[in-house]
């Protein structure tokens, strides 16, 4: 079976993850694609998440209609950065020999992958399918790479020809640019339609039991919901659950 890893924060699911989700499994014929919220993103521990309970409630809610989409608990409550390379290699540990294993992940993200945890490893261990935006070309995906693995500029350049679509193939590393899904999204747009509390607005950018979940729980206000203790009391426990099962029943940066 063809599998994709797609890690991120998750803050929250949106459509535009949905959509990108979708055209990578058609694209590349996926029979699962395991959606794995970060705990603690490497990239991102300055910045306040959402709990990590309401991300996992929220990504089980928006997989639920589609088969291939799994929600994950790879990276629950590892009490360590969620480096990808070991989120790699737990799931490769539960797959069979005959399973062939994705990275999904954004451009955006992808250029920073040479800052990433033992990126050579990461690359070597996985083919990327990294998801372009408009202007963005083979070339961009290319440049990005660590120095033992780029590209010489004569292949940079026949690349930037390649606007869409493509794959380059090296010497440790398969990269599949796919190209850009029209489903612009932004976690602005879902904060604002979060405060107007309007279920027809936020149900533009979340799926409707996101939506309803969102409303439920008092999400993306401001911290109202901590002061009101909603959050504490409601708060569903994952603290054992990444100990029981599969991966996929139980990435994100770096």
């Amino acid at each position: 079976m063809k599998i994709a890893l797609f890690g991120g924060t998750f803050d929250p699911v949106h459509l535009g993850h949905l959509a990108v989700a979708r055209a990578a499994a058609e694209k590349f014929g996926l029979g699962r694609v395991y959606f794995t919220p970060a705990d603690l993103p490497p990239h991102k521990q300055k910045r306040k998440l959402t709990d990590f309970q309401h991300r996992f409630a929220m990504l089980a809610l928006a997989t639920a209609d589609d088969p291939r989409f799994v929600p994950s608990l790879l990276d629950a409550h590892t009490g360590h950065p969620n480096y990808s390379i070991n989120t790699v290699r737990r799931l490769k540990s539960t797959l069979k020999k005959t399973d062939k294993l994705y990275f999904l992940i954004g451009i955006d993200a992808f250029k920073d992958i040479s800052t990433w945890r033992q990126p050579e490893e990461l690359l070597s261990e996985v083919e990327f399918i990294v998801v372009s935006r408009p202007g963005h070309s083979l070339a961009d995906v290319g440049r990005a790479l660590p120095e033992s693995l780029r590209p010489t500029d004569l292949m940079l350049r026949a690349m930037r020809r390649q606007q869409a679509e493509g794959t380059i193939e090296l010497t440790g590393a398969t990269l599949h640019l796919l190209g850009a899904v029209r489903e612009k999204v932004s976690s602005t747009q879902i904060r604002a339609a979060a405060a107007n509390r309007s279920m027809k607005q936020l149900s533009r950018y979340v799926p409707s039991l996101v939506a309803e979940y969102i409303k439920k729980e008092n999400l993306y206000l401001g911290g109202s919901a901590e002061k009101d203790g909603a959050r504490e009391d409601k708060m569903l426990s994952f603290q054992d659950a990444r100990h029981h099962g599969h991966a996929g029943r139980s990435h994100k940066n770096g």
